[in-house]
């Protein structure tokens, strides 16, 4: 009879304990992801910037740009984040007040909505109306019909994670197009634009998450979230509006609807949080993160942490644990100085979550 060799169950236990967990194994809550903020927003033109520093030097908290959407997913960027504006008769901001200033200073300009998008009834996609309004997809369904379009033929892809914001407020400045509030109806909307282009099978839902649970929150804080086996090629939504929009969106139950709101923690439709400064908060995410919560936070913002090529921000929100942090600067060459850039280990844009995701996790 041989005698027991210890050195090779050695062995045998270390290749089991660091050989790659299986995809069903790693609930999609336990990686971390980079995704872009303002995802369709394009370069505002110099004469355009030009206004904007002469009446505000702050403005410069505007000034930077992204790919198209399909170059950022091409690249692995699986966050993306969509401001929409209400426009149901189509037109309201079709003709930038910055341009009209130009043109009749005898400015030559950039052609604008060159297909007439606006004059379209619709959600519309743009940052800020009449001065930061260029934009990869002006229509809401146009970009959502880009992320459809790339899905379809990435169907193994990590889940991508869309915020939604509504914006309904604008400057009260003369000349300035009156941004039109949202109401229940306008949310309804919002969700069949989101229905009409993506289908169930497509989507995480708050119903899919929840199961049969009797809350959203208890669901994920108990049984968790789904693998990303069961999730890979799917797109999940979220609502990220103020306290009165959300509350209209929570007021009937969240059945049927394709978009977690945010919520307060302690709220039972609560599962997916934004908070935006992981320097701040970060202590808080961290808890969030631990309890079964996804978080999405930022690396930078208003462009100051890029011109100074400071970091401190970024390493905060990767420690936090956040599952989705967005920036500005996922390349270099989009950033000031052609130096700052955010992505995570190794360069890369999705990893295995630091705070919790199990010890032999591997992307």
């Amino acid at each position: 009879m041989k005698p027991f060799n210890f050195q090779n169950l050695l062995i045998t236990l270390l290749a089991i304990a660091c050989s790659p967990a299986d995809k069903d194994e790693i609930a999609m809550n336990q990686i971390q992801v980079i995704g872009s903020h303002n995802s369709y927003k394009q370069e505002i033109e110099r004469p355009v910037m030009a206004l904007i520093l002469a009446k505000d030097s702050n403005g410069v908290n505007l000034d930077y740009a992204h790919l198209p959407i399909k170059d950022q997913l091409d690249l692995g960027l699986r966050g993306l984040e969509i401001d929409v504006l209400h426009d149901p008769q189509g037109g309201r901001y079709k003709d930038p007040l910055a341009l009209r200033k130009l043109k009749e200073k005898g400015v030559q300009t950039l052609p604008y909505d060159t297909s007439s998008e606006l004059s379209r009834g619709g959600l519309k996609v743009l940052h800020v109306s009449d001065i930061d309004f260029r934009s990869h997809c002006l229509l809401f369904k146009n970009c959502l019909s880009e992320v459809k379009q790339w899905s379809d033929l990435n169907p193994e892809h990590v889940p991508i994670i869309i915020t939604i914001n509504p914006k309904d407020s604008g400057s009260d400045e003369a000349g300035f197009a009156r941004v039109l509030p949202f109401t229940p109806n306008v949310l309804d909307s919002l969700d069949q634009e989101i229905l009409s282009v993506f289908s169930s099978s497509d989507l995480i839902t708050p119903d899919f998450v929840q199961g049969e649970f009797a809350t959203l929150r208890e669901a994920v804080t108990s049984a968790g979230w789904p693998s990303l086996e069961v999730t890979k090629g799917k797109v999940l939504f979220v609502l990220d509006a103020g306290s009165s929009i959300t509350e209209m969106y929570i007021k009937n139950p969240l059945k049927g609807r394709p978009m977690f709101p945010n919520v307060g923690k302690d709220n039972p439709n609560a599962a997916f949080f934004i908070m935006n400064d992981p320097k701040a908060e970060g202590a808080e995410i961290k808890e969030r993160v631990k309890s079964g919560f996804m978080v999405r936070t930022r690396a930078d913002a208003d462009t100051r942490e890029a011109r100074v090529q400071d970091y401190s921000r970024l390493e905060a929100a990767i420690e936090s644990g956040a599952q989705l942090i967005s920036t500005d600067y996922y390349l270099d060459n989009l950033s000031p100085s052609g130096k700052f850039q955010v992505s995570l280990k190794d360069g890369k844009y999705q990893s295995c979550n630091p705070l919790i995701a199990p010890r032999n996790c591997k992307l």
